[in-house]
């Protein structure tokens, strides 16, 4: 039995910036309008990490208001932090696993879209055709893989 600390990793998109932690706190998604325009979604889906550090690169930073500061990858636009006085958030979204960090509260619900609660009811598009089926075969992802690698991007993909 290994007493060896869960260890959360993640970054963003192009690999220009990955985080390290292994104490989270409780996920959230804040309903906000700035988490909303942070994060260009329906709400910003965020856990406290009490002892991050960055591995490689370091993000860009954004005073979004008097009390909060934002983190992003000034390369690729990831969102990947939000700070305050009370610490450090992490984009839930960023992490390698994000279901290890699956939200357990929502706040600041008077920014809530009208239309949230009703998201899961939609209607899921199944059908697919030759076309599409052969775009997605077509698709060669540049994105960072979900692990942790000890240089990015592989030398195949370096100009």
């Amino acid at each position: 039995m290994s007493d060896a600390p869960q260890v959360y990793t993640g970054g963003c998109q192009c690999g220009a910036v990955r985080f390290r932690v292994t104490r989270l706190g409780r996920p959230s998604i804040c309903h906000c309008r700035m988490c909303q325009k942070a994060f260009g979604g329906f709400f910003g889906p965020l856990a406290t990490a009490h002892n991050a550090t960055w591995t490689r690169g370091t993000p860009k930073w954004f005073q979004s208001s008097n009390a909060a500061r934002r983190a992003f990858c000034g390369d690729c636009g990831t969102p990947l932090a939000y700070e305050t006085r009370f610490g450090l958030e992490l984009a839930i979204g960023a992490f390698d696993d994000p279901a290890a960090a699956a939200p357990e509260i929502q706040v600041n619900l008077a920014d809530k879209l009208p239309f949230f609660d009703g998201l899961t009811a939609l209607p899921v598009r199944a059908e697919a055709n030759d076309e599409w089926a052969a775009f997605l075969a077509g698709i060669h992802s540049h994105q960072h893989p979900d692990h942790d690698t000890a240089d990015w991007p592989p030398k195949e993909d370096r100009p």
